[in-house]
This record gives C-alpha cells, sequence and structure tokens, in this order.
C-alpha cells in the first residue's frame, strides 16, 4: 500500500460490498446482523424511502402512513432487537451493535424514521439499565411485537426527560416536574402524584407509557427518580400538540402533559423506606449517565449513514450534468465524466466520504466496545459484592488498584512475564474498557453530528441547485437539515465536550492513548499509505500541548486547564475526536485488508478496495493532522501577550550599531536579525517585535515534524480521485426519488 507510485495502483471497480462492510464493522460471522440489515434495509428503502417520495415529511401531523412504517417495523424485526428472547426478541446479549446497524440502515434513507425506531428503546432503557426484573420483563416482553397467534398490539413508549421552555436543554439536572406522595396507609404500598410537562418528547403520540424524570416535591420522598406512566393510569395523560419541526417529520414529537396518579413500584429500579421516607435506588441522573452513555453512539452513526449515503447520487449527478447538452456528445469525456472532469469536483467528494468512513468506523467501533463491556461490568459488579464492595466511592476506591495494574499494562510489552496475568484480570479489562468508551461514546456524538453535519452541507453543494430541491436524488437536501437536530439530541455539542474534558485527562486513557500512538508508528512500519505515521505524528503534538496546557498559565498568571475555561479545554476536546475518528479508520481498513483474501466475497478486488480506502485514511489522517496543528498552535501560544514596541519587547531587538560591530567580529549574524532598531528608534512596520517561543521550542519541533509527515498525502487524495471518476455505480438508486 506504498503511496510512492502511481502506475501500479489497481483502481476500485464497485462501491464497497456488504461483505467488505461485514468485515470492515466486525459481523461477518454474525448471520443474525447480517440478516438485521437485510431487513432494516428493506424498511428503509421501501416503505421509507416511498413515504418521504409521497411527501410524508410535509406534515408535523402523525399520519396513518407513519403509523404504518412502525408497523413495518414490527413485521421485519426492528421493534425487537433490543428484547432478549424470552422477552420476545431474537438477539442474545449485548445490544448495541445490532441497534447501531439497524439504524444506520434506517438513517441511510431518512433520520426521521430511525429516530421513530430508536425513541422506543430510548423510552425502555431507563427500565433496562436499572429497572427491576420485573419491571424489565414486563415491559420489555409487552413492547414486543406479538408472536403468530398473539391478539395484542405491541406497547410503544417515549422518554419524558426534557422540560419546557424556559428549561429545555437548560440542564438535565434541573427538573420541573415533580413528584409527591398521594396516598399512602399503614402496611401498603404508597401512591405517588406525578406531575410533569414534557418538551420535543419523541413518539409521544402514539406513545402508551413513557418513563419520566421527575423531582421530589414532597420531605417523604428523597431527591429525583424516573417513574413509568402508563396512559390508562389514573388522571390526566395528554399528548400535547405536535412540534413543528423542520426536521425529522418521520418521528413523532410533542409537548405532553401528565398528571397521574401512580403506585410506587413504578419507580424505576425500585425503593427502600427509610425513617418514613421513600428512598429511589437510583436518581434520575443516575439512570440517564447509564442510559445516554450508549444511546449517543447511535445518534452519531446516523449522520455517518447520511454521509456514505451521498456518495453515490453526488456521483451520478457529476458525471450526467452535461448530457443533454449541445456540445456533450455520446463518447466524449464531457459526456462520460461531467463535472468530474475537474480536479475540484473529485477532490471535494473525496472529503465527503473519507470523512463518512471515518465517522462510520469511530460509531461502529464504540458500539462493539460496549457490547464488550457490558458483560465486564456485570462481571465486575459481581467480583466487588463477593469482596463486599458496594456501588458509589466504595467502588472507585476499589478500583483504583486496577487502574495502577491497567496503566502498568499498557507500558508492557507481550513478552513481559506479567502481561499475561494482567490480560487475564476482568477488572483490569473493564477499566480499560471503561475508560475508552467514556471517550469514544461523547466523541462519537460530538465529531460525527457536528463535523459530520457540515459535511453534509458539502455534499449538497456537489449537487448544484438541484441538492436543495425535494426530488434531489438520496433525498440530500432532507439529510443536511436532519443532521441539525442530530448534533443536539442527548446533549448538544457544549455537553460531549464538557464530557470529554473529564473522560480524556483520565490516567488509564492517557496511557491508552501513549499505546495507540505507538500502534500507529508499528502501522506506519508496514502500511505508510494509510497516513498512520501522520495520525501518529498528530497524537504525540495532542499529548504533548496536553501536559503543557496543565502546567502553563496565560499572559495574567491565571491556569490554563480547568473545568471553566472552556475556551481551552473544548478545542482540545475537539482536537481528539478527530485523532479517534482517523485511527478507527486505519484499524477497519487493516481489518478488511487481513480477512478479505480469505473471504470468498471480497477476495476478488480486494486490493483495489484496500488501495482506495487507504487513500482516504491518508486524506482523513491529513486532516485530522491539519485541525490538530491548528487548535495546539492556538492554544500554545495564543495565551502570550505580543511583544510590543515599548522597553520591555525592544530588550530583544538589535540596534543598527550593535549589528555594524558585530559584523565585524561575526560576518553574517545581521542575516540572523529578527527585528532591528535604527538609530533614530525607529522599528518595522507590524505590531511588534517577533515573539519568542517561550519554553515551547519542543512543540515547534514536533509542528515542524507533523508538517513534513504530510508527506504523500496529496498524492493519496489524487490517487482517490482517480477511483472515483471510474467507479462503477448502479444505473439507478435502489429506494424512489
Amino acid at each position: 500500500m506504498s503511496t510512492t507510485a502511481l502506475s501500479g495502483t489497481t483502481n476500485m471497480l464497485t462501491l464497497p460490498t456488504d461483505a467488505v462492510r461485514q468485515i470492515q464493522w466486525r459481523f461477518a460471522d454474525r448471520f443474525d446482523l447480517q440478516m438485521l440489515v437485510q431487513s432494516a434495509r428493506g424498511v428503509a428503502r421501501g416503505t421509507v424511502a416511498r413515504m418521504v417520495a409521497a411527501g410524508e415529511r410535509n406534515t408535523h401531523e402523525w399520519t396513518p402512513a407513519k403509523n404504518e412504517m412502525m408497523e413495518a417495523f414490527d413485521r421485519a424485526g426492528i421493534t425487537a432487537i433490543f428484547m432478549e428472547p424470552e422477552e420476545g426478541g431474537f438477539i442474545a446479549g449485548p445490544k448495541n451493535l445490532a441497534l447501531s446497524l439497524a439504524a444506520f440502515e434506517l438513517a441511510w434513507v431518512d433520520g426521521g424514521a430511525a429516530t421513530a425506531s430508536l425513541a422506543g428503546f430510548l423510552a425502555l432503557s431507563p427500565i433496562h439499565e436499572r429497572g427491576t426484573a420485573e419491571q424489565a420483563q414486563h415491559y420489555m416482553s409487552l413492547a414486543a411485537p406479538p408472536q403468530p397467534g398473539d391478539d395484542r398490539k405491541p406497547l410503544r413508549g417515549a422518554f419524558a426527560l426534557t422540560e419546557p421552555i424556559p428549561y429545555v436543554g437548560v440542564d438535565t439536572g434541573m427538573l420541573s416536574g415533580k413528584v409527591r406522595v398521594a396516598e399512602w396507609k399503614d402496611g401498603e404500598e404508597p401512591w405517588l402524584q406525578v406531575d410533569k410537562r414534557g418538551r420535543f418528547i419523541t413518539n409521544i403520540a402514539f406513545a402508551n407509557f413513557v418513563t419520566a424524570a421527575v423531582n421530589s416535591d414532597d420531605p417523604r420522598i428523597k431527591g429525583s427518580c424516573v417513574v413509568i406512566l402508563e396512559e390508562t393510569d389514573e388522571g390526566i395523560f395528554d399528548h400535547g400538540t405536535p412540534t413543528k419541526k423542520l426536521v425529522h417529520q418521520l418521528s413523532s414529537t410533542g409537548d405532553p402533559i401528565f398528571n397521574l396518579k401512580v403506585p410506587a413500584s413504578r419507580i424505576v429500579g425500585g425503593y427502600t423506606v427509610k425513617d418514613g421516607v421513600i428512598v429511589p435506588n437510583y436518581s434520575h441522573g443516575e439512570i440517564i449517565e447509564a442510559v445516554f452513555r450508549r444511546t449517543r453512539v447511535t445518534v452519531g452513526l446516523m449522520t455517518a449513514a447520511k454521509l456514505l449515503s451521498a456518495v453515490e447520487p453526488v456521483i451520478r449527478y457529476q458525471r450526467g450534468r452535461f448530457r443533454g447538452a449541445e456540445g456533450a456528445k455520446p463518447g466524449t469525456v464531457r459526456y462520460q465524466q461531467g463535472i468530474q472532469q475537474r480536479e475540484d469536483a473529485l477532490h471535494r467528494l473525496v472529503d465527503v466520504w473519507a470523512c463518512g468512513e471515518a465517522a462510520t468506523s469511530l460509531g461502529f467501533a464504540a458500539a462493539r466496545l460496549f457490547d464488550s463491556l457490558d458483560p465486564l461490568e456485570k462481571q465486575k459488579t459481581a467480583i466487588l459484592k463477593e469482596r463486599g464492595v458496594g456501588g458509589g466511592r466504595a467502588e472507585l476506591k476499589a478500583l483504583r488498584e486496577s487502574e495502577i495494574r491497567a496503566i502498568a499494562l499498557m507500558a508492557m510489552s507481550p513478552s513481559d512475564k506479567y502481561h499475561t496475568e494482567l490480560e487475564a484480570d476482568p477488572l483490569v479489562d473493564y477499566v480499560l474498557k471503561d475508560a475508552e468508551a467514556n471517550v469514544l461514546c461523547p466523541a462519537t456524538k460530538l465529531w460525527n453530528t457536528g463535523h459530520g453535519a457540515n459535511m453534509m452541507r458539502e455534499a449538497v453543494s456537489l449537487m448544484g441547485g438541484y441538492g436543495i430541491t425535494e426530488d434531489c436524488p438520496g433525498f440530500l437536501a432532507a439529510k443536511w437539515m436532519d443532521a441539525q437536530l442530530e448534533a443536539t439530541y442527548e446533549g448538544p455539542e457544549a455537553v460531549q465536550r464538557r464530557q470529554l474534558t473529564v473522560t480524556m485527562t483520565s490516567d488509564v486513557f492517557l496511557a491508552q492513548f501513549r499505546a495507540w500512538t505507538a500502534e500507529m508508528r508499528r502501522i506506519a512500519s508496514t502500511k505508510p499509505g494509510t497516513g498512520a505515521c501522520t495520525l501518529a505524528s498528530a497524537m504525540q503534538m495532542w499529548l504533548w500541548t496536553l501536559n503543557y496546557l496543565q502546567m502553563a498559565t496565560d499572559a495574567d498568571g491565571n491556569k490554563l486547564y480547568h473545568g471553566q475555561r472552556q475556551g481551552v479545554t473544548f478545542p482540545m476536546a475537539d482536537a481528539l475526536c478527530w485523532l479517534l475518528a482517523s485511527r478507527c479508520q486505519i484499524l477497519d481498513v487493516l481489518e478488511l485488508e487481513e480477512r478479505g483474501a480469505d473471504d470468498p466475497g471480497t477476495a476478488e478486488g480486494l486490493p483495489g478496495t484496500v488501495q482506495f480506502l487507504s487513500d482516504l485514511c491518508h486524506v482523513q489522517a491529513a486532516q485530522a493532522a491539519g485541525e490538530v496543528g491548528r487548535i495546539c498552535a492556538e492554544l500554545v501560544f495564543g495565551y502570550n501577550r505580543h511583544p510590543a514596541w515599548d522597553d520591555a519587547g525592544c530588550k530583544s531587538c538589535f540596534s543598527a550599531h550593535e549589528l555594524d560591530e558585530l559584523e565585524e567580529t561575526m560576518p553574517g549574524i545581521s542575516a540572523f536579525a529578527l527585528d532591528v532598531l535604527a538609530e533614530d528608534g525607529s522599528h518595522p512596520l507590524k505590531a511588534g517585535p517577533c515573539a519568542g517561543c517561550n519554553g515551547s521550542s519542543e512543540f515547534l519541533l514536533l509542528q515542524n515534524k507533523l508538517s513534513r509527515c504530510l508527506s504523500g498525502s496529496r498524492l493519496a487524495k489524487d490517487r482517490a480521485a482517480d477511483t472515483v471518476s471510474t467507479v462503477m455505480i448502479p444505473e439507478a438508486l435502489d429506494y424512489p426519488q
């Protein structure tokens, strides 16, 4: 995969196949997931695509056609993904990758359809993650699609977290929803009165149960909790008015009102009674943390799907742009290539494609990580319980030794005698995966939906005026608009950046990050065409800058890196996301190269596919390096005050007379003088003397190295553009236009 010679390159002949993607995203050995993908794709490119083409996005109301979409989800098994087999599902064990694949396929056509599917799972997630065994069995089984001969309608839910304006989006810890004791007879279960007004609640038009976050309004109830509300409960269950969205119109959104009397057994996770006070086993914050920690990944993948889905429509548009014109006769380059005669159009599409590949790789890596973390989390809980360790602070303290062992493992050679022992320790494994998940989850949500939305605008612009029409192939304008909403789902960018500023500085994660940097160096030694060397240098610069900022102060002596200084911490979080996405993209291509030759579905044409995807890796690594270099340079030097033409600033300047004297003993020294003051005190016309390094000379060495590591990246882009101009695409999109 060397990038040194174009002549020996084999071009990719067709767009990447399902077999290629199954290897890249690690489900080639999961027949159940392959069938799920085909099933979800059938609904997306059939039922959903016909709805969009028919104009169902033009109404805020919940229509019969939209309801038919939910029934199509049931028939296809999409609604049952979240359930265990004993609850009516068909996939045993963790479901993160399965949910992500289904959301990816649905969002390939329409983000609202994917949201309508995911929102039901979101309603069940508090019960799944923290509910009692009885709650989980009851609601999960009733929400599963009915089996043949089972004459019932599935239970459909909504998650009511946010509050009406002005509270909406302010802080998930600020709840105006209230719960108080309605009735509590001696020896009987308490009854609760729940008063909740929701804002922007998905699936609410047809929901017959809601998991609602509320705060105590009664001294007999401690703190906050999540309560399950049912449509048949005593009181008001008002579905509210539809939200007048400009996006995601295939999902139902509204502002409901609840004032209901429910038994205390509906508190998610149960409760205890202490000194006459109901104490929920989990606060609403603890439940939200467990839920959003996983569900943010699927939202990030929804935007990634949009980017990859844009590639084929753009290619088709660009090639056919001039067909029918007087000067474009069949057989001519103008007729065959259209806009793709020009390098700019190809290079911009390569950027969109590379971003889509990186975003998808990052998202699916996070989904797989959570699949491996879920059973480890249960194993960790069991081990600590056996040792008599409870949750909270006691658990954190008990895991500190495992964190030390995990950090030691990251620095060890595989040949070290303790390596196998530490690698087999389930608590060490848990600590490592937990630290990685704490970073990858917000990174996926932040980078995929934030930068991804920007790149969707680029994709739309590549369609010219056609891109902003209703009949644009691939519904690109709708996808661009939908991406704006996805960037706010489950916490806008600031929420993700805030989480990253905390999790990316953990000692365990930084130990992993150093190991990943070394890993990229090793990959670069054998696969230079992937851009791994460029990425490793950018990773090295990011880590150096983080260490520098944690110790440095600004020109006024104020500490640079701390929680409230978001002008420093947030850009570093952004820079990290670029690195993580590029790393995952490279690892996916290496997986394809390693396993593809043994797969009959990918062996033919594999060299060309690997070459092209490697070139996209190199392009994306260069983009990441550029972003990291810019951000780090701004932070390292931007908080130093620029020298002025005053006494302090001029101390570092030579006078013309001094230089003349020095030239007599050191000829040529004047060539190295940056700023020279004339005899009359005049100076060059600029802001002040050139700024010095101020202790950051090491950064300049890293910056110089990173710049040189960009060698070959534009050659890779040229190669990728050449492939884009020749790759075969189907005669027509496989869903309505």
